[in-house]
């Protein structure tokens, strides 16, 4: 039975499996994360601070479902990989035999027209991408992307430190003990989610690239002979979580590194790639780094790295392969994602976000018809029958058309509408934000009826 709730809407818009979603540009996303609650520019009232962004109330409940998905389909449904939390301010010998210290740099030059400082290798037809200038550039030289501080009450060089600009070492120089204490065997994996820091010399284009960010990395470690089928079946596996998370198979695509973009320890490096809005771009990399990080280590150390086969009775320094994926980046390329706008026959507008039901920062939203002091003690019950089981928001502000609407713009699957029938049949209505399609169900199977619905909604993979 159709309900009445979205009777104030336009009620003829495109289908929505009418073509293509509507794509939307770097200014539009970027003011609705703002509009709405996702991303706000980082102390905006002295005037912001370059790349830098305060995630809102709807942004931390999106990039914790995104956290929440991967550590389910990388720890948590696996028997094979475990889980670690290393510190972000660690021994700077760690960095140094990595190689971070000395070779983790960009090329540099200067526009001497309009001073701006770009990456070389980002400047085409020798042309200034600020000021447009042809030919006026200084010398190219590295700059080193660590962000440096100091440990301790004197700033000298004994006392240098700095923030990882990666997560994996934290992962290498803990090889020996988790594999110790939790009696693994090969082939395992070790994940981890954590803050890091690059001082990048042009960040920009909103969340997609920062100085301080997110990543959700795995150091996957196998025999030195099994490694490239490994390094297959990660590229593919991960693929397949991108279309769980809604991502049309379209819009994705695999792109193996050719021989000269790969860094000197890898064998192999695969990118999956997204279509951002200007065009493909790097979501996550998928690297055969060989046994570069588990070998420089050892040497660094004095402490050796390596796996005891007890069946073959040798010593084995495994190879790694990495998938690694930022927070960040991926929460912006959800949103490009689910962009849409829909129109109806008189020209009106309805944006909306299509995330999947596990990303979506709120899942069902109730909402009573209107404020009249009859419905809201019921519409506050069935709120609170709710809240146990889902990520739930109340909203009385406003028409029951402009809350819809408000709702779509974020992204909530569900919305559940308490009416003046409510009272006497003890009945609500469902409403979905694809479709816009309304059922009624009893009160007392409305928990099942919703999660009907989310799996419904939910995308497979």
């Amino acid at each position: 039975m159709l309900g009445s709730a979205d009777s104030d809407l336009p009620r003829v818009y495109r289908a929505c499996t009418e073509g293509e979603h509507m794509k939307a540009d770097l200014e539009t996303l970027a003011s609705l994360a703002k509009r709405r609650g996702f991303a706000f520019p980082s102390a905006e009232i002295y005037g912001g601070f370059a790349s830098t962004y305060d995630y809102g109330p709807l942004g931390v409940e999106m990039k914790r479902n995104i956290r929440d998905s991967w550590w389910r389909r990388m720890v948590q449904s696996r028997d094979d990989v475990v889980g670690i939390e290393a510190a972000i301010i660690t021994n700077p010998a760690v960095w140094r035999a990595s190689g971070h210290v000395a070779g983790f740099t960009d090329p540099l030059i200067d526009c001497l027209e309009c001073q701006s400082r770009v990456r070389a290798d980002h400047v085409e037809n020798n042309t200034c991408p600020v000021c447009k200038t042809v030919g006026r550039f200084t010398e190219e030289r590295q700059f080193n992307l660590l962000f440096r501080t100091f440990v301790g009450p004197v700033q000298e060089d004994a006392s240098t430190a700095y923030l990882r600009p990666e997560t994996a070492q934290g992962m290498f120089v803990n090889f020996e003990n988790v594999q110790t204490t939790m009696r693994r065997r090969l082939p395992f994996g070790i994940a981890q989610i954590g803050k890091s820091f690059r001082n990048e010399i042009t960040p920009g284009q909103f969340i997609f690239r920062t100085r301080e960010f997110e990543q959700m990395e795995m150091e996957f470690f196998c025999e030195p002979a099994s490694s490239l089928e490994w390094h297959t079946y990660w590229k593919q596996e991960r693929l397949a979580w991108y279309q769980t998370l809604g991502f049309n198979p379209e819009h994705l695509r695999l792109r193996d590194h050719a021989k000269e973009e790969l860094a000197h320890y890898s064998q192999a490096t695969s990118d999956v790639e997204f279509q951002f809005p200007w065009g493909w771009g790097e979501l996550e990399g998928i690297a055969h780094r060989g046994d570069f990080d588990l070998r420089a280590h050892a040497t660094g150390s004095g402490h050796g790295l390596s796996y005891f086969d007890q069946e073959k009775n040798e010593h084995i320094v495994p190879h790694v392969i990495e998938p690694a994926v930022g927070v960040d980046r991926l929460m912006f390329a959800l949103l490009c994602e689910a962009y849409d706008e829909e129109t109806d026959a008189e020209g009106e507008k309805r944006v909306l976000l299509r995330l999947a039901p596990s990303i979506a920062p709120v899942t069902v939203a109730v909402l009573p018809l209107s404020r009249n002091e009859r419905l809201l003690p019921t519409a506050r019950e069935v709120y609170g029958a709710l809240r146990p089981h889902f990520r739930t928001q109340y909203d009385d502000a406003q028409s029951i058309g402009r809350r819809y609407r408000r709702q779509d713009e974020i992204g909530t699957p569900l919305c559940v509408t308490v009416d003046f029938e409510t009272i006497d049949d003890h009945e609500v209505t469902i409403r979905e934000r694809d479709s816009m399609a309304q059922i009624r169900v009893p009160v007392g199977g409305l928990v099942a009826a919703l999660n009907e619905r989310i799996d419904a909604l939910t995308p497979k993979g």
